[in-house]
């Protein structure tokens, strides 16, 4: 189970249940987490009480209804959520419609070259900025779900993916809309994705469940683009960009009307919550000025909800998960670390430098890849077809690699520590460099299949390692900082175009190299700063014990004489 499949079912929690990493006291409004999985979601205890005002409690809706909308989040983020990331099946598409082909030289266009350096640059800086745009854009997400509710995120991404499909639409030489139109529909996926999360506590016992559904739909939504060249080539290029797009409008109208009519206004209160709400119910004193058939028929009235909430959550006492929780947070051997501490004091620290710098080369390299694989291999296999059809297998791999993938990467962070998975992406984002620089093709379908499962894998690590160390108190800042820093990065990548295409002519290996390498050095770092801190951690706690731990004499040893 990943770090946002568990923050919608616990409490946060440290290792004194009721108080803080840094010992400080806190009420039990204060340990709550209101869940909303991006940066910006998590608040201060300060701004708690006015979201908990509007959000609702899932036992307050009927199942079916409840049913239904976990049900349509699933169909439209399936259409929507990540469509962006399809961009190396699209691209075949646009080669052929000639998109950016004005860019090209007189001379480029005489010897007949599939695809001119401006062109390349071109078609590639639109997978870049939308690639940024979806990374940056989840701080403002996460402010304004947690400001206006899921409901008008929904709205908002409706009539981005509408207008970004209208510009695509209509692009032309003339009026180069590609970008922009791009953009607005990577925009537009992040809202409606994100803004469902918070179905996973409609039915808080099957969250993991209803996450895993959404996290796939997200995945396979990548596929929209492959099936849409499946039809481009189908029907000869008669069924073009234009007509596409124009179709494509169904989906944000769905979006749009299923917001209206079914989704929540609000959020759905966390179990954490929901606990809390019982709680404080059952805290509330004695009303003097109440009479006796008021006081039993509210004490009646209290009573069936907290029924009605210990059926939804399968357990009328968070000690089962607590101790869960706990268990997890010892094996990490880093968690809590930070907690406590200022983001200052948190972003200016090696925990965050170093995670950062790896998430920023990681991202990097994995969208480089994404918008330049059929070049590489068309370089390194020295062959277009072959090329094709590993972009082909890609394209299907992709949205398969990510739904496969769910389980094992909750395993993997649930049953083992922080050291062992970022040691676990280095090796794996190593071998896939290695992979990814030799000349034969079962070394491609290899890379593909080793890096679709590592991708997904990778960006969950990330956001596990941010909640694990830095706390959840200021998880937003912390990590949206990392994901923003990363995603504007990701400019650089036109100027890996450049390198690829002019300076080495093609030959993908010296960038390869260079980013695994820069990829390879800061991952060790990484992992043996980690390393020795938990090892440090670690002693401290066995002598801490052993000063803790008292001697036991022997019954009746004090009374017996020589």
């Amino acid at each position: 189970m990943s770090l946002l499949q568990r923050v919608t079912s616990v409490e946060t929690l440290s290792p004194e249940r009721g108080r803080s990493p840094v010992g400080g006291a806190h009420s039990p409004r204060d340990r709550k987490l209101s869940f909303s999985p991006l940066p910006g979601s998590w608040v201060p205890p300060s701004l708690e009480e006015n979201l908990q005002a509007q959000a609702v409690g899932a036992f307050e809706v009927p199942k079916s209804k409840r049913i239904l909308q976990v049900f349509l989040a699933v169909v439209y983020c399936l259409f929507s959520a990540g469509v962006v990331f399809g961009y190396a099946a699209l691209k075949p598409v646009l080669i052929r419609e000639h998109v950016y082909r004005d860019l090209c030289t007189e001379d480029e266009l005489e010897r007949g070259v599939r695809t001119c350096f401006a062109q390349e640059i071109h078609l590639n800086l639109m997978f870049t900025v939308a690639a940024v745009g979806t990374n940056v854009a989840a701080l403002p997400i996460g402010a304004i779900l947690d400001t206006f509710g899921p409901r008008l995120c929904g709205i908002i991404g409706s009539f981005l993916l509408a207008i970004g499909s209208v510009l695509f639409a209509f692009a032309s030489p003339s009026f180069d809309a590609y970008i922009p139109g791009y953009l607005l529909l990577a925009l537009g996926g992040p809202f409606v994705f994100i803004s469902s999360f918070q179905l996973s506590n409609t039915f808080p016992r099957h969250s993991g469940l209803i996450l895993a559904l959404l996290t796939g739909a997200f995945d396979s939504s990548s596929a929209i683009f492959l099936v849409y060249r499946m039809l481009y080539q189908w029907s000869n290029g008669s069924f073009w960009p234009k007509k596409f797009f124009l179709g494509y409008l169904t989906v944000p109208a769905l979006i749009l009307v299923v917001q209206v009519l079914f989704m929540p206004k609000a959020s759905y209160k966390t179990v954490g919550e929901l606990f809390n709400q019982i709680e404080d119910e059952n805290s509330n004193g004695y009303d003097d000025q109440m009479d006796e058939h008021t006081a039993l028929l509210r004490d009646e009235q209290r009573q069936h909800r907290d029924s009605e909430i210990t059926d939804l959550l399968g357990s009328k006492s968070k000690g089962k998960n607590i101790e869960q929780e706990e268990r997890k947070n010892a094996i990490s051997g880093v968690w809590g670390v930070m907690h406590g501490k200022t983001v200052t004091q948190q972003i200016l620290s090696p925990w965050f430098i170093l995670i950062t710098l790896f998430t920023v080369i990681q991202m990097t390299r994995i969208n480089f890849f994404v918008a330049t694989i059929r070049p590489q291999y068309e370089y390194l296999l020295g062959s277009y077809e072959k090329a094709v059809e590993i972009n082909t297998f890609f394209d299907i791999a992709l949205p398969l690699g990510g739904i496969l993938s769910i389980p094992f990467i909750g395993l993997v962070l649930d049953n083992t520590s922080t050291f062992f998975t970022l040691s676990a992406l280095v090796t794996i984002a190593t071998t896939i460099g290695v992979l990814g620089c030799l000349p034969y093709t079962w070394a491609a379908y290899a890379n593909i299949s080793l890096f679709v499962l590592y991708r997904p894998f990778y960006y969950t690590a990330v956001s596990d390692y941010s909640g694990k160390v830095f706390g959840f108190a200021t998880f937003g800042t912390v990590y949206g900082l990392t994901i923003c820093l990363a995603g504007l990065f990701n400019f650089s990548q036109s100027g890996l175009d450049t390198l690829l295409h002019k300076v080495f002519e093609g030959n993908p290996l010296p960038v390869n190299l260079i980013l695994m390498g820069a990829a390879l050095v800061v991952g060790i770092a990484l992992c043996v700063f980690v390393g020795v801190k938990a090892y440090k951690a670690e002693r401290m706690g066995l002598e801490h014990e052993a000063e803790r731990a008292t001697e036991v004499a022997m019954p009746g040893a004090d009374t017996c004489h020589l």
